[in-house]
Parts: structure tokens; sequence; C-alpha cells
């Protein structure tokens, strides 16, 4: 399973495979990198990790969710 991480960057956001030095994707809003982000990794198995401005870890989503080992709600 890939992991992606959602992050601020100095000009937006930034959609990142971990260990990549570039980003997969860019915006200009979280709202919109997290739209974005959603429709690179369908099909795809993967972790998804929001953060927040300051870097720390808001959110965790698995694409597909069938694929999520926990069975939490969230």
């Amino acid at each position: 399973m890939d992991n992606y991480h959602i992050t601020k960057t100095d000009t937006g956001w930034s959609l990142k495979k971990q260990g990549a030095d570039r980003a997969s994707k860019t915006a200009s809003t979280k709202a919109e990198i997290i739209k974005l982000a959603r429709e690179f990794l369908d099909g795809k198995t993967a972790s998804l990790k929001i953060h927040r401005e300051d870097g720390t870890l808001e959110e965790e989503r698995t694409f597909p969710r069938s694929a999520d080992p926990s069975k939490s709600k969230g």
C-alpha cells in the first residue's frame, strides 16, 4: 500500500507520495487538494494522511475503504 501526504507548502497545498521528491498534485486550497487526492487515488490502494497547516496529522483515510485494516467508522 502506498502512502500519500497532504501538506501545506509556501504556495498552497500538495499531495505527495511518501519518499517522492515532487508532488503528484498541487492546489491553492486544502479543500481543493483533498478533492484532487480523492480523484487521483480512485482505483488505487493507498493510505492518505491529511496534515494541518502546522504539519501535525489531522486525519488518515484508506483507499479503497474496503482496504482499511481497522474496523472504525472514521
